[in-house]
């Protein structure tokens, strides 16, 4: 509903920053008065009684002005170009990798110089895991974040991603990078001026002077790294006062209640869009809205913000999508994507974590029964977002999905559970070389870490030189990407996966690390190792080539574009998870035996809509498949992507 007030209120600040509404801002002026009404009613169901919501409302839309009016005349190009396309993010033709920048290749002054590696792979699309500055010793990997605007001088400066933008941009590839939203480092410039004892900016974080509050707060909240950093507060000497630390005792939860906390962090939202990023990548967001009472995760103000940072963004850089890292219980998961009039309107893209974990039940079991029980909530993902589909990222590896969906599938979820915990740390004769993270005492839950590589098998394959391990380990690797670049979404490769890079272990004489298992699969690159991906005969090469070619393929068959074209099909076998990407000129069958054995699929299962084939063509190995008796084969830990003629 149009409203004068509303539009009489925006066109005051816009006059006051010299915007040509009839001219040259006439795409900005559109949007933004497309978007008044929804940005008006998403704050002040936030912020309705706050004593400042109508002046950091003024502020809020001053913000986005001044963002609009600081991006380049490239960057609004490049916008106009996405906005053409409908849902860009939703192509086939994007794959991307998320890298450790010192890790990977020392510093962003060498970034340019990687990106003919990164095409010739096949990606065009590069997450770069945090790069903004954080403190030695207290970075959480980089996301205790101390400045929002300076790189870290580990990394170079913000000239040096600056100059990696625009190669990346003469290239045709899309730059990602993170934004912490939930927290900030304790040696920030505000809890800096917090512990002065400065009121406002006290006010930034959530701050008590007694332990009343946090424990209540305590009583429903989980902990998040009982091993490392127990409980959700920590005690600040210099505020004399109990902080939020949700994650560690240096990162400092940032108060949402307060508007001027929402305004500042938008600001810092809207300086990475026109420093060129595609694609923003908010860290933990289903922390961002605490209430007490409850678990502090998912609750629906922590929605509403971010829906309203979207109608901001859009407003000021629409070419930008927005990226929700919520690694939440599978109905936790869609909601990141909007619901109700709000669908497809709050992150543009979510990471699958359900899909991902999934795919390491089915290949420690051989049984894609709980996956397939977990595929109605998956499916109700809306049209207009998309996944970000993966086997591994910096992270480890969470056993997120119900308990329901392991005892659809017949199993205790407990014992199984139990059994996948004991399967990725190589127990009871395993193959897998991983280690278990983040064990609770008291529940026994654990997560799991290990490289894409060692977990399936190759670190102790290569450790007992057996070749006949070796190639079975190589057959799990490409299974699990080929799984994971076909399902729907942007296939993301985590560093070093793509040449087969097993367990680090230097971070066991790194103090700074040492404490955090996750680092054994965050490898330093070895680019002499890398160089063996040209050699034929090695390891890498095999691994190199096959992703390479899983990803060319990809890119090829316009049906795996992401427009909520996936049926789930019913193999009638327990080992083979099988589905169809479609579209008004082609059908994709896709086909994955999880099973140490070979196994038989029936032909019928390909008469998907009454249609029926003479030959069955597989696009990965080029060639036709031969059925017998109204069979077909697929070897052990095989797949096919079938065409039908």
């Amino acid at each position: 509903m149009y409203n004068y007030a509303l539009h009489k209120q925006i066109n005051k600040v816009l006059a006051s920053n010299n915007i040509d509404a009839g001219g040259a801002d006439i795409d900005f002026y559109t949007r933004l008065i497309a978007n008044a009404a929804a940005i008006q009613a998403l704050y002040y169901t936030i912020y309705a009684g706050h004593t400042a919501a109508d002046e950091l409302f003024d502020e809020m839309i001053a913000t986005i002005v001044v963002a609009h009016n600081q991006r380049s005349k490239a960057l609004k190009q490049k916008d106009a170009e996405k906005q053409q396309k409908d849902y860009w993010f939703l192509s086939n033709k994007i794959a991307g990798m998320s890298l450790y920048v010192d890790r990977f290749c020392g510093s962003l002054k060498h970034m340019p110089a990687k990106l003919g590696y990164l095409k010739n792979t096949g990606i065009n699309l590069l997450h770069l895991m945090p790069v903004f500055e954080s403190p030695a010793g207290e970075s959480d990997g980089g996301y205790a974040v101390s400045n929002y605007r300076k790189v870290d001088e580990r990394f170079g400066t913000i000239e040096d991603l600056l100059v990696l933008q625009e190669h990346m941009q003469a290239e045709d590839m899309y730059l990602v990078v993170d934004i912490v939203l939930n927290h900030t480092s304790h040696k920030h410039e505000w809890a800096e001026k917090a512990k002065q004892g400065d009121k406002k900016y006290q006010d930034f974080y959530y701050m008590y002077s007694d332990r009343t509050i946090p424990d209540s707060f305590e009583r429903t909240m989980p902990e998040i790294f009982p091993e490392s950093a127990p409980g959700s507060f920590t005690w600040s000497a210099a505020c004399n006062k109990w902080v939020m630390t949700v994650f560690h005792n240096y990162q400092w939860d940032l108060n949402y209640t307060n508007p001027a906390v929402f305004v500042a962090m938008l600001d810092n939202i809207l300086f990475y869009a026109n420093i060129g990023v595609d694609i923003l990548r908010i860290d933990a967001p289903a922390f961002i809205w605490k209430a007490l009472g409850t678990t502090c995760q998912n609750l629906p103000k922590a929605h509403t913000i971010l829906q309203l940072i979207r109608q901001c963004v859009q407003a000021a850089a629409p070419g930008m999508a927005l990226l929700g890292e919520a690694i939440v219980a599978p109905k936790d998961i869609l909601p990141y994507f909007g619901t109700g009039k709000a669908a497809a309107q709050e992150c543009d893209v979510a990471y699958n974590a359900t899909q991902m974990a999934l795919q390491w039940d089915m290949l420690a079991t051989g049984d894609t029964r709980v996956m397939y029980a977990a595929q109605y909530l998956l499916l109700q993902k809306p049209y207009g977002a998309t996944w970000i589909t993966y086997t591994r990222c910096h992270d480890d590896i969470g056993l997120g999905y119900d308990d329901s969906m392991i005892a659809e599938a017949g199993y205790s979820p407990y014992e199984h559970r139990k059994f996948l915990k004991e399967y990725y740390s190589g127990q009871n004769g395993s193959p897998a070389r991983g280690a278990l993270f983040s064990v609770n005492p008291k529940s026994q839950d654990a997560r799991i870490s290990g490289s894409l590589a060692s977990l399936c098998g190759l670190e102790k394959a290569l450790g007992d030189n057996d070749d006949v391990a070796i190639k079975t380990a190589i057959k799990k690797i490409l299974l699990m990407q080929a799984h994971s670049f076909f399902l729907g979404g942007i296939p993301m490769l985590f560093y070093g996966d793509e040449a087969g890079y097993t367990n680090n272990y230097s971070y066991l004489q790194d103090a700074t690390k040492s404490y955090d298992n996750r680092w054994m699969h965050r490898p330093i690159i070895d680019w002499q190792k890398n160089g063996n991906t040209k050699v034929p005969g090695t390891v890498e090469y095999a691994i190199f080539t096959g992703t390479q070619q899983l990803l060319a393929l990809r890119k090829r068959l316009d049906a795996i574009a992401d427009l909520k074209n996936i049926t789930w099909l019913h193999t009638h076998n327990k080992c083979v998870a099988g589905f169809i990407r479609y579209n008004n000129k082609s059908q994709i069958f896709c086909l994955f035996n999880f099973s140490s054995s070979e196994t038989f699929v029936a032909v019928s299962v390909l008469s998907y809509g009454g249609k029926t084939y003479n030959t069955l063509y597989d696009n990965f190995s080029g060639k036709y498949i031969t059925e017998s008796t109204g069979y077909f084969a697929i070897e052990a830990y095989g797949f096919y992507i079938i065409e039908g003629h």
